[in-house]
């Protein structure tokens, strides 16, 4: 097995490995522009995109990737299976309309098909031959990913009436967000079971960070639950980039055993109130940093992080976010030095 990716699950799971791991979640905001190709290209292309997501692993051989391999159109998948009306650009990732403002409407709706609803379909079939493919080259595809509930139903009424509902309309809600619960664990099941050797989920949805704890306890954290613990037995990544200190607490019981997590938000205070249930993944700078940033600047960045957080384990030092465009290689490689010169100095 790769030692960082053995590091990494030693850091999930809240040991110390002998080095902090660097892991990243990437994807088609960023990888397009960092192989110099049309966003439409590394969708479309398969051989592109196993060439763009191999040549990762040559050049930061020291980082792992999350969810890796990801076969994703952007934030389409999901949408897509409810009929959700698209749009593709050559240089950004596709737009989503919203369907249906009306919530009565979604009461009637059934939870999706993976293997026939939207895009999805596709991404499965590519998921098969793609992992047989690494099998042969001793890597495979250990990890897939889903939007989240909340972001969602965002797709389908609009953020708005998905907000305005959850306080007007919790009954109605709460149903559409039942059904969407079931869709995306179809759906995460799917692309589990078209992988050779599954090993975790990652979960991305930043809404979560919007609502009060009132709501969130009463609406959102059973079905967030729900998906934790279906998956129960593997890794489980939650990614949620809204500033949400007001529910660092409750979502340390969610059930997912890694939280990646706005860089607005001290590490210091995550570690605090979530450190003894779930590893921290985080949390430099995405943009003012991994953009805009010098590599001192994100050196000297990462190492506070792990002053502050990597002591006693469960520490994986990233960006507080996915990578966003335009990030900087060179800063990439401030963060493996960092992790590698601070197991030196500790």
């Amino acid at each position: 097995m790769n030692p960082n990716w053995e590091r990494f699950l030693t850091a999930a799971h809240l040991g110390q490995p002998d080095q902090v791991p660097v892991a990243l979640i990437v994807d088609s905001p960023w990888l397009p522009d960092f192989a110099g190709i049309d966003t439409r290209d590394y969708f479309l292309f398969p051989e592109k995109w196993m060439q763009i997501n191999l040549e990762l692993l040559k050049r930061f051989p020291d980082v792992v990737w999350i969810p890796g391999f990801w076969v994703e159109f952007g934030m389409a998948a999901e949408p897509s299976a409810f009929g959700c009306r698209m749009r593709f650009y050559p240089n950004r990732p596709p737009s989503i309309e919203p369907l249906v403002k009306d919530l009565a409407f979604w009461q009637k709706v059934e939870p999706i098909n993976p293997a026939e609803d939207g895009l999805m379909p596709l991404a499965l079939r590519l998921y098969q031959q793609m992992d047989l493919r690494l099998q042969t080259e001793g890597l495979g595809i250990h990890m897939v990913a889903a939007r989240g509930p909340l972001t969602t139903t965002s797709w389908l009424t609009g953020i708005t009436a998905l907000m305005e509902g959850l306080v007007d309309k919790p009954e109605e809600v709460d149903h559409l967000l039942g059904t969407v619960t079931t869709s995306l664990i179809r759906w995460l099941e799917a692309q589990l079971e078209s992988l050779q050797e599954p090993q975790g989920i990652l979960l991305l949805d930043d809404l979560v960070g919007m609502v009060s704890r009132r709501t969130y306890q009463s609406l959102v954290e059973p079905h967030l639950k729900r998906i934790f613990e279906h998956f129960s037995g593997l890794l489980r990544i939650y990614h949620n980039d809204t500033p949400c200190q007001h529910l660092l607490e409750s979502l340390s019981y969610a059930g997912f055993d890694v939280f990646n997590f706005s860089h607005q938000t001290d590490i210091a205070l995550v570690k605090q109130k979530m450190g003894d249930r779930v590893a921290l993944m985080g949390n430099i700078a995405p943009l003012d940093l991994g953009v805009r940033g010098t590599p001192q600047q994100v050196y000297s960045a990462a190492t506070e992080c792990l002053d502050k957080a990597a002591p006693g384990g469960g520490m994986i030092l990233s960006f507080g976010g996915g990578i966003s465009p335009g990030t900087l290689p060179e800063n990439i490689d401030a963060l493996t030095l960092a992790a590698r010169d601070w197991k030196n100095k500790s």
